[in-house]
């Protein structure tokens, strides 16, 4: 496994996070490609997406069925201008890739968005570090482990 998904493997246990790590066989980088590959919903994916408010980092998590309003994101961290980071500074902020960015094991805990649409279902998929490693989770767990607040962030 990927040393980020070992961090984040490890991260979870010691969260007490019951779901465990798995790797796909192929990349999930998008949330179609995760559900297609564990045959669940798009919107049962947990989109983690770094964006910049103000120059600082914010994570938000999204479900996989819809976009982000980054208007509607700014007005609730209060933020002049969000605005979708650059891959350096994702990697800078997470030390993961896009494409595979867990909520959680960072170098740093983040400010976190948690979509209320993700609520609907009893079973969430999150990026686990890499583009091939996602874990199960459930909303209130994603709560908790990443200190989000919960959100609606959907354009």
């Amino acid at each position: 496994m990927h040393a980020n998904a070992v961090h984040v493997a490890t991260f979870l246990q010691a969260s007490e996070v019951a779901g465990q790590v798995r790797e796909l066989p192929e990349p999930a980088p998008t949330a179609a490609a995760a559900a297609a590959q564990l045959g669940c919903e798009v919107g049962a994916i947990a989109n983690s997406l770094i964006f910049s408010a103000d120059g600082a980092p914010l994570l938000v998590l999204t479900s996989g069925a819809h976009r982000v309003d980054t208007g509607k994101v700014a007005r609730i961290v209060a933020a002049d201008k969000v605005m979708r980071a650059a891959p350096e500074f994702v990697r800078a902020a997470t030390g993961q890739p896009i494409g595979g960015v867990a909520p959680v094991g960072h170098p740093a805990p983040l400010r976190t968005l948690v979509d209320i649409w993700l609520d609907d279902h009893d079973v969430v998929w999150a990026a686990a570090g890499h583009p091939h490693t996602v874990f199960p989770t459930s909303y209130g767990e994603l709560l908790r482990i990443t200190g989000g607040g919960p959100a609606d962030v959907g354009a």
